[in-house]
């Protein structure tokens, strides 16, 4: 199994990489910052190697495919965050997100398409927030809600090529790190009203991702993996 890990670096990503390459497959990881992408696979060994890929840049994507050759998944993890009051918003940081959530994965799919191999699968990152609107997250909420329509789009139009969409919880990846003391407060608080009671780990995403990429009858779906969060 080849599978191509946009923004899988760190996190999330770091742990389907180690998953894939742990049952023999191999991973390239793909990003803008190369000095964390070689610093990764350094640390994942013969099995890993690197590529340059911003999805805010179509000849990057399209390099990235000549580069590459064939594969048989291709996962994207980016995400690019402009919270903020509506009224606040700057456009620049609308359009990065947009870019990396949507039109992104679309010119992946645009490129590599061609490429990848028999019974191959793209699969997408959306988000718990899509199904828990909040203030101040328009944005987030919207590019995440449209991976899942765009994967159903997808599906159909690439068929047979399957295309899934994975949306996490709340998922104790180190994103959370920056809040200091109030990383705590919101992992208590989501462990409590939460159905599963606990807080998500890469490992469970990992799990839940090399399960969409390996069953050849699921595609078009968004498979939730929040432990019922958006259900609290």
């Amino acid at each position: 199994m080849r599978v191509l890990l946009v923004s899988g670096a760190s996190g999330i990503g770091r742990s389907i990489a180690s998953a894939v390459v742990d049952r023999g497959g191999e991973v390239i990881l793909a990003g803008r910052q190369r000095d964390s992408l070689d610093a990764a696979v350094s640390e994942l060994g013969p099995g890993a190697s690197a590529v340059t890929i911003d999805l805010g840049d179509e000849l990057s994507i399209t390099q990235a495919a000549a580069e590459i050759g064939p594969v048989d998944h291709i996962v994207s993890l980016a995400a690019d965050h402009a919270n903020g009051p509506i009224t606040e918003l700057d456009p620049g940081a609308i359009r990065k997100a947009f870019d990396a959530k949507v039109i992104g994965p679309i010119l992946l799919a645009k490129h590599f398409s061609p490429q990848l191999r028999e019974g191959g699968s793209f699969l997408f990152f959306s988000g718990v927030a899509a199904w828990r609107p909040a203030p101040g997250l328009s944005v987030m909420v919207t590019t995440n809600g449209a991976v899942a329509f765009l994967v159903e789009a997808l599906a159909v139009e690439l068929a047979p090529t399957r295309v899934n969409a994975l949306s996490p919880g709340i998922v104790d990846s180190g994103a959370w790190d920056s809040m200091g003391s109030g990383k705590d407060t919101l992992f208590a608080d989501t462990a409590r009203t939460n159905p599963v009671r606990r807080v998500g780990q890469p490992s469970d995403i990992a799990a839940a991702a090399l399960s969409l990429l390996t069953n050849t009858f699921v595609t078009g779906v968004t498979l939730h993996v929040d432990g019922g969060g958006r259900l609290a």
